[in-house]
């Protein structure tokens, strides 16, 4: 029997009653089953993008860098982070990279002219100098800055580094003549040797599109070329055997009948080759070069949305990528799975240059 309570001391405290609890904005899992857990989404992409991962592991994919992502720090970094995606996934990235606007940016900050012909810049010996600065010393490193931010991993080149690319005068055509318009190429051989030996040791080469001169006296003075990097990339990706070409550009893909219609999800070469002369100046040297790459080995070329962040990843592991896919006429079989890695080419050279000569 307790003690009644003494008239001397306080009452005992009560316990204030708990907080109403908040109501719950969840769905309560069904009866008998836990509830989901918040990583489980990321988890089902992951294993729907498997068959992708099987597909390409130990395959070589040239992606062409440029347009908007080339500007706009958002799509760079989200760029950045595709390219080590693939090579974490097991790809082979190689990128290679022009940089027009930052090289017309830096000539009118010199006060030198930025002429053109026939839609092609007119490249002097000063404005050499120009591109060969902007694109390997500006363009380039800041490509490989974000890349090796996440490790050691990219390495930076330029088409005169171990005689990767050499070119020869390219000519622009105006009122049925030829122009010169100094010193701007046409790729003529490419040596894959370094880039091989890069990706097969991990690396991600990035690649600057200035080439060596091919005639010997002008090479042994220096001499070398501003090529359209949408070229160099398909020589590049025809010369590697690349499983695919991505192109970044600043449209959705290509168009029948530009600007009106519907993006073209898949075209054979034939039916491009037809289009072409159908399309915006813009479009001819990278329909050219997809053109080029899968007449040439390269199992399909894709022109892509590059204002889109991470447009790359949604080609390369996904069906619901955007952008125009270019494939042989007789498309070979794809394989479920990767198969012996493609024996090493050398040598393998573009097809001669039709732009008509002086």
């Amino acid at each position: 029997m307790s003690a009644p309570p003494s008239p001397l001391l306080p009452a005992p405290a009560t316990a204030p009653p708990p907080p109403p609890a908040a109501p719950c904005s969840c769905s309560p899992a069904p009866a008998g089953r836990a509830a989901e857990p918040a990583a489980l989404p990321k988890a089902r992409v992951l294993a729907e993008a498997l068959p992708w991962l099987a597909r390409h592991r130990g395959r070589t994919v040239v992606i062409k860098f440029g347009g908007n992502a080339m500007v706009d720090a958002r799509l760079k970094a989200a760029f950045a982070q595709d390219v080590l995606f693939l090579l974490h996934a097991g790809l082979r990235p190689v990128v290679v990279h022009g940089g027009g606007p930052q090289i017309g940016a830096q000539l009118d900050r010199l006060g030198l002219e930025s002429r053109f012909e026939a839609g092609l810049r007119v490249t002097t010996d000063a404005t050499m100098d120009v591109v060969r600065m902007v694109l390997a010393g500006q363009v380039q490193r800041e490509l490989v800055g974000l890349l090796n931010g996440h490790g050691p991993h990219a390495v930076g080149l330029t088409g005169e580094d171990a005689r990767l690319m050499t070119a020869v005068r390219r000519y622009a055509e105006a009122g049925g003549r030829a122009v010169d318009i100094g010193r701007v190429g046409e790729v003529a051989r490419v040596d894959t040797g370094i880039v091989r030996t890069l990706v097969e040791d991990g690396r991600i080469p990035v690649i600057s599109s200035v080439a060596r001169s091919e005639d010997a006296k002008d090479a042994a003075g220096g001499g070398v070329f501003n090529v359209n990097a949408d070229t160099a990339a398909a020589a590049l990706a025809a010369a590697l055997g690349a499983e695919t070409l991505l192109v970044l550009t600043d449209v959705e893909g290509v168009y029948a009948d530009w600007p009106h219609g519907e993006v073209v999800p898949r075209m054979t070469a034939a039916e491009l080759t037809e289009l072409v002369p159908r399309l915006s100046a813009g479009m001819i040297p990278k329909m050219e070069g997809c053109l080029y790459a899968v007449n040439n080995g390269v199992r399909t070329a894709r022109v892509i949305d590059g204002r889109v962040e991470h447009a790359v990843l949604a080609q390369v592991f996904t069906d619901g990528g955007t952008g125009t896919e270019i494939v042989p006429d007789r498309a070979p079989a794809r394989p479920p799975v990767p198969g012996p890695a493609h024996p090493p080419e050398t040598g393998r050279e573009p097809p001669p240059d039709r732009t008509p000569r002086r």
